[in-house]
């Protein structure tokens, strides 16, 4: 039932969530066009678009430009505290994970990234960027500095799956991550790559990883999806 001290657009959405429910559709399906929708609840394409905007701010849908729009998966309770890979996180939480490489490529190491990790001057450093996704759906944005000293063989092949499996395949024995959580506005790339229609806040994570013997071999901006993530942790007294 309709509810009109509501906006139209509001009551479209609520009936919309309430059918999804009904319906038992699973995170990965595709609800139906907006032409469709407009004929089935007896509105305009455009309170349409407006309803399907404010639910894939909810996080309850996304949209895949060309494709169409989709059932999203619930928020991901992230343990800030406990240092894994997002593969290895994804396959915890029974999600097919994704890793696309935007940018792969070989450089001197800017002098912020060369500080940070207590490189020479001069030092290599591979440069990745790679939008990593869950169930076809854009989680983050990460961008990451590694040694060409310490990793000669990196490639393409090896960012699209797990980069600390890789690692750790090395006999690295990896430790402990360094970092700060900064609140942002999205850049036009990020709302285009995390498929934001707003400009919501997002959480930025700058930090650096160390082996058990102290060095420092990673440094890493992650830009996450401000309505697919929920950071938690536990504190003692």
């Amino acid at each position: 039932m309709l509810n009109n001290s509501l906006p139209l657009y509001k009551q479209i959405a609520n009936k919309i969530k309430e059918d999804i429910i009904a319906a038992s559709m699973n995170k990965g399906d595709a609800i139906p066009s907006e032409l469709k929708l407009s004929k089935m609840y007896d509105v305009s394409r455009v309170t349409i678009r407006q309803a399907i905007k404010l639910l894939i701010n909810e996080g309850l849908l996304y949209s895949v430009q060309g494709s169409g729009t989709y059932i999203g998966h619930e928020r991901i309770d992230h343990n800030i505290l406990q240092l894994q890979g997002f593969t290895e996180e994804m396959d915890n939480l029974q999600h097919d994970s994704k890793n696309e490489v935007l940018e792969f490529q070989l450089m001197t190491a800017p002098d912020e990234v060369r500080k940070i990790l207590e490189l020479e001057k001069e030092a290599k450093v591979y440069y990745i960027k790679r939008l990593r996704q869950a169930d076809n759906e854009p989680l983050l944005v990460e961008e990451s500095y590694l040694p060409s000293k310490l990793f000669p063989d990196l490639s393409i092949n090896v960012m699209e799956k797990s980069k600390y499996q890789y690692i750790e395949q090395k006999g690295f024995q990896i430790d402990k991550r360094y970092g700060e959580l900064i609140p942002i506005l999205p850049t036009s790339e990020l709302k285009s790559l995390l498929q934001l229609t707003e400009d919501t806040p997002l959480l930025y994570l700058k930090a650096f990883t160390t082996f058990k013997n102290g060095q420092r071999f990673e440094f890493s901006n992650v830009y996450y999806h401000p309505q697919k993530y929920n950071f938690k942790f536990i504190s003692s007294k």
